[in-house]
């Protein structure tokens, strides 16, 4: 399970690397330039170990295998077992390793992030619950943000005469709906005042960082 976990955050990790979000950039020192194209970084580290998640699979489904046929006790079938046990060790040791410096290492582009939050389609469910606050149903509020969404504008560039042809229960505070910052202290979402508190209680927990990474484990 861990490095299916692994495997899953390194997912992400390249995603969000990649120029369609460009919210983080990977240190050269877990990434390699392209050998064909000069403007792109390869996320070795990441990827290397979203493949180790298929190794450590093939481990499991071999003890399982070596399991599923034997009486209770011991069988000298289960000396098999060794090396894919010893392997899958060393295989999230390095993994648990690289990750512990690579995280650190990443380049977060605030900007970017702030510009992709800022989308006005995001907040068409707060548009929709403030429906909701002026007393209509929420599937009629649905309704209605769906229809203006299919209109190809911009939520926040309808005019307000649009809105209100929409809905009568629009009134002059809807603007007030695409101020990110009011939206994220209004929504489900972690509390941006709660954020590093809670940041400061993982990293107490998480401990002290892992020794130098063995990046042998990782060559090509």
């Amino acid at each position: 399970m861990i490095g299916i976990h692994l495997s899953r955050f390194s997912e992400d990790l390249i995603i969000w690397s990649a120029s369609e979000f460009g919210v983080i950039e990977f240190s050269d020192a877990f990434a390699t330039g392209s050998s064909l194209m000069p403007q792109k970084k390869n996320p070795d580290m990441a990827e290397l170990t979203r493949g180790k998640s298929g190794r450590l699979i093939g481990n499991l489904v071999t003890l399982l295998a070596i399991l599923k046929g034997l009486p209770s006790a011991y069988n000298r079938d289960l000396q098999e077992d060794k090396e894919a046990l010893f392997d899958s060790v060393d295989t999230l040791r390095g993994a648990l390793e690289v990750f512990s410096a690579m995280l650190p290492a990443l380049t977060i582009s605030r900007e970017r992030m702030e510009s992709l939050a800022n989308d006005p389609q995001l907040l068409a469910t707060d548009l929709a619950e403030y429906l909701v606050g002026k007393g209509v149903p929420f599937r009629e509020a649905h309704a209605i943000v769906g229809k203006l969404e299919a209109s190809g504008k911009r939520l926040n560039a309808l005019s307000d005469e649009e809105f209100r042809a929409a809905s009568h229960a629009f009134g002059k505070d809807l603007r007030e709906v695409f101020d990110v910052p009011k939206a994220l202290h209004c929504s489900a979402a972690p509390s941006p005042a709660r954020l590093p508190r809670k940041t400061l209680s993982a990293r107490s927990h998480a401990g002290a960082s892992c020794s130098k990474p063995n990046n042998s484990l990782f060559a090509r």
